[in-house]
C-alpha cells in the first residue's frame, strides 16, 4: 500500500486548465482516468486526509504510485480524451458498464454488392445499418419474415449465394417470392440495393409512405379487375402493419429519443435504455456495473453516455436523450453529442407528459434488472472476498491473492503439446491477459518438464520487464538462459492474445507479462508443483506462492509438503480454485485442438516459400487436386495465373519430396485407393 504523499505533486506544478489525469500503479499500469475543468483543484482533492476520502477513492490513491495529466483546450476535448483513455487502458478503478446479455441487432450489410438482412451480435461494423437492439433473436426473424413479402432482400449466407449463382438455381425463398434472387439475375444489383434501402427506410420509422403506396396499388388493381394481384397487395400491407404492431406507439409526436434510467445501491448500478424511433420503442438494452469509484447518479449517466455514443455517428445518436440526472458539465456533454450526430441534440430530464411516464417505465425496468442481477450473483462480491480469504488462510499467505495465475498442459498422446495461462483478478477472469504457449524445449509427453519450461519462460519475461522499467538495479546472477527462442507469435484465439510476445512499450496499457501474481496455481499434484517451484527458484523469485490442484480428489498441494491441504467441499475458496483450474483446462484444450486441426489440414504446398493462400487456391482450382498437380510439368504449372517459373519449380520440388512411395491398397478388397485430396495431405 503506497502513501499518497510520496507521489503528491506540488500545487504549483499542476495547471489550472481543463485536462485529463491518470493514476498509475507501481507497475506503471493506468488504474484510473478522470477529467476536470480545473486540473489543480480536482487532482488536489485526491491528496487530502485519507480519513476524509470515500473508501473507494482511498483504495485507489493508496494503490497508485504516481499521477500525471494532459492539458486540453476545452471541456469537450477533455470528455473525448477521457473516453479514449478509458477504452484504451481499461483502468480497474473506472466505472465500466458491461452488457448483462449480448443483444441481437437486425443488420443490413449495405457495404456488400448485394446487401443482406441478418441477425448480428457484438461490435458494430462499418458500412452495416443496424436496427434494435432486440430482446430475442426470434423477434427479429418474425419481423423479417413479415417484411420479406414486400421487400424481398437477400438473407442467405455468402456460401449459399455463391452456390446458387454457380448452379443457376435460387434457394427456397427465391421460389416462394421472399427473395428477389439476385444470385440468378432476376434483379440487377441496383434494383436489389434499392429494395434494401427501402427496407432500411421502413425500419427507420418511415412507414406511412409504403403502406399508403401498397393500399393505392391495391385499389388500382381492384379497379382493373386484377383481383389476385390486389389480394397479394392487401396481404403485403397487412404484413407491414403486423410488423409495425410489434413495437407499440409510446410517443404520439413520432419522436426519436433514447431514454436512460439508473437504479443503484452502494455497490452496483443497473442502467436501462429504451430506443424510441418514430414514436415507437425499437429496442431495449441493459448494463450493469460495480461502483468501483465514488460516483453519483450524474456521474453514472455521463459514463453511460460515453459508452453508448462513443463509437456512434449520425442518426445513431438521436435528437433527444432523456436522462434521470444531468451530467456535471451538461453543456460540454451536449456539445460532444451534437458533434457526433452532426446536428443539435437535446439532453434533458423529462418533466411532464408521455415522456415522463415512459421514463418511469424505464426506471422500473432498471430496478428489476438490478434486483435480478443481484439475485443471480448471490452477493457475489462478498462471496469472492470470502473465497480469497479462505485461500489465503489455507495456504498461509499474508494477504488475499488478488491476482491468481493458473497453468495447464494439454496434448494428444504426446503430439501438439501446448500450455495455457489464465488470469483471475479479484476473483474474476481477466481474459485480456490470458496467454498460451507452445512447448519448444523438447518433444514428446512430459507434463512435469513442460510445466517447468512454461513457468520459467513466463517469469523470465516478467524479470526482463522489471529490469527494463528500472524497478531494480541488477538482475540476479543465477538467472538462467531461457529455452529455445520462439519462432514467432502464435495467432490469438477469440478469448486470449498471442503466445509469449514481447511486452509493449511503457504506456500504461495492459502488458504481456509485466505484472506478477500473488499466487500461481498449476493443474496437477506434487510433481507439477515441484517443477513450478523449481523454475521460480532458478530465477531467484521467492515472493510468489505456488500450489497445485489435483483433479482426482481436488486436493491442494504445496511445495515441499508430503500431505495435501484439504479444503472443505463447501468452501468458497475451493470453488474458486476449481473454476480457475477448469478455465485453464478449457483454454489449453481449445488451443491444442486448433493446432491439431491445422496440422491435419496441412498441405505439401504449405512448405513452398513465398506461396500464399491465394496462389495455393489458384493451383488447386486449376488442376483439381494435389495428385493432378503433382503429375503436372513445370511448364503446365507456369500456365496458372500468378505463378512464375521459379515458383513452379519450388512447387514441383515440394510435391516430389512428399510423393507417396507406393499406392495405398484396401487390404480387404485389393483395390488401389486413388489419392484425390483436393489440397490436403
Amino acid at each position: 500500500m503506497a502513501d499518497p504523499s510520496s507521489y503528491r505533486p506540488k500545487p504549483g506544478q499542476i495547471p489550472d486548465s481543463p485536462g485529463v489525469y491518470k493514476f498509475r500503479d507501481e507497475h506503471r499500469r493506468v488504474i484510473y482516468v478522470g477529467k476536470a475543468k480545473n486540473l489543480r483543484q480536482r487532482v488536489a482533492n485526491y491528496f487530502q486526509d485519507l480519513a476524509g476520502l470515500h473508501p473507494r477513492t482511498r483504495t485507489m490513491v493508496t494503490t497508485a504510485a504516481s499521477v500525471e495529466w494532459t492539458v486540453v483546450s476545452t471541456e469537450v476535448e477533455a470528455l473525448q480524451l477521457e473516453y479514449s483513455w478509458i477504452k484504451e487502458f481499461d483502468p480497474r478503478f473506472n466505472v465500466k458498464y458491461r452488457d448483462d446479455k449480448s443483444y441481437p441487432y437486425l443488420a443490413v450489410t449495405l457495404n456488400e454488392e448485394f446487401p443482406r438482412v441478418q441477425v448480428m451480435r457484438g461490435a458494430k461494423k462499418k458500412g452495416v445499418r443496424y436496427f434494435g437492439p432486440y430482446g430475442h433473436a426470434w423477434a427479429i426473424r418474425e419481423t423479417v419474415d413479415l417484411m420479406l413479402r414486400v421487400f424481398p432482400v437477400r438473407t442467405c449466407s455468402a456460401g449459399v449465394f455463391k452456390n446458387a449463382a454457380r448452379t443457376g438455381r435460387p434457394c427456397l425463398l427465391g421460389y416462394i417470392g421472399k427473395c428477389s434472387a439476385p444470385c440468378v439475375g432476376r434483379v440487377t444489383p441496383e434494383e436489389h440495393r434499392e429494395l434494401a434501402e427501402d427496407f432500411c427506410d421502413f425500419m427507420a420509422g418511415r412507414t406511412g409512405t409504403y403502406i399508403r403506396r401498397l393500399e393505392k396499388d391495391m385499389m388500382q388493381a381492384a379497379e382493373e379487375m386484377e383481383y389476385e394481384r390486389a389480394a397479394r397487395l392487401r396481404d403485403d400491407a397487412e404484413a407491414l402493419k403486423r410488423a409495425m404492431e410489434k413495437s407499440a406507439v409510446v410517443l404520439a409526436d413520432a419522436t426519436d429519443a433514447d431514454l436512460i434510467a439508473v437504479a443503484e445501491d452502494e455497490l452496483e448500478a443497473a442502467l436501462q435504455i429504451f430506443h424510441v424511433r418514430g414514436g415507437r420503442v425499437r429496442g431495449q438494452r441493459g448494463w450493469v456495473t460495480d461502483k468501483v469509484e465514488a460516483v453519483d447518479t450524474s456521474g453514472l449517466v455521463e459514463h453511460a453516455l460515453q459508452q453508448l455514443y462513443g463509437e456512434e455517428r449520425g442518426d445513431a445518436v438521436p435528437k433527444e436523450v432523456l436522462v434521470p440526472a444531468l451530467p456535471e458539465d451538461t453543456e460540454a456533454v451536449s456539445q460532444w453529442l451534437a458533434e457526433r450526430r452532426g446536428s443539435q441534440v437535446s439532453l434533458r430530464i423529462p418533466q411532464r407528459g408521455d415522456k415522463k411516464d415512459l421514463m418511469a417505465t424505464v426506471q422500473r425496468n432498471a430496478q428489476q434488472a438490478l434486483g435480478l442481477h443481484k439475485t443471480k450473483r448471490a452477493s457475489d462480491l462478498t462471496t469472492r472476498s470470502r473465497a480469497l480469504e479462505e485461500i489465503a488462510e489455507a495456504l498461509g499467505l499474508d494477504t488475499a491473492p488478488l491476482r491468481i495465475e493458473c497453468y495447464d498442459i494439454s496434448h494428444l498422446q504426446g503430439d501438439d503439446v501446448v500450455a495455457s495461462m489464465v488470469v483471475f483478478e479479484d476473483g474474476l477472469a481477466r481474459k485480456s491477459e490470458y496467454r498460451r504457449f507452445q512447448i519448444k524445449g523438447f518433444e514428446g509427453q512430459d507434463d512435469v518438464r513442460s510445466m517447468h519450461e512454461v513457468i520459467g519462460r513466463r517469469f523470465k519475461r516478467y524479470l526482463q520487464e522489471k529490469e527494463r522499467t528500472g524497478e531494480w538495479e541488477e538482475q540476479p546472477t543465477d538467472t538462467p538462459a531461457d529455452g529455445p527462442a520462439a519462432t514467432g507469435p502464435v495467432p490469438a484465439p477469440a478469448d486470449g492474445p498471442a503466445e509469449d510476445a514481447e511486452p509493449r512499450e511503457d504506456d500504461g496499457r495492459p502488458k504481456r507479462f509485466a505484472y506478477p501474481p500473488q499466487l500461481v496455481v498449476v493443474d496437477g499434484g506434487q510433481p507439477q508443483v515441484a517443477a513450478a517451484k523449481r523454475a521460480l527458484d532458478e530465477l531467484g523469485i521467492d515472493d510468489i506462492a505456488v500450489c497445485g490442484l489435483a483433479k482426482r480428489l481436488e486436493e491442494v498441494w504445496l511445495p515441499d509438503d508430503d500431505d495435501p491441504v484439504v479444503l472443505p467441499r463447501s468452501s468458497e475458496g475451493l470453488y474458486l480454485l476449481q473454476r480457475i483450474r477448469d478455465e485453464a483446462h478449457r483454454f489449453a484444450i481449445t488451443y491444442q485442438r486448433a493446432k491439431r486441426a491445422k496440422r491435419i489440414r496441412s498441405s505439401p504446398l504449405d512448405d513452398v516459400s513465398g506461396l500464399g493462400e491465394t496462389r495455393k487456391q489458384a493451383l488447386i482450382k486449376h488442376f483439381g487436386s494435389v495428385k493432378k498437380l503433382r503429375q503436372a510439368t513445370i511448364d503446365e504449372i507456369c500456365e496458372v495465373p500468378g505463378i512464375g517459373r521459379r515458383t513452379a519449380e519450388s512447387v514441383a520440388a515440394a510435391l516430389a519430396s512428399t510423393a507417396p512411395a507406393a499406392p495405398a491398397v484396401n487390404t480387404a478388397t485389393g483395390e488401389i485407393i486413388e489419392e484425390d485430396d483436393g489440397g490436403s495431405s
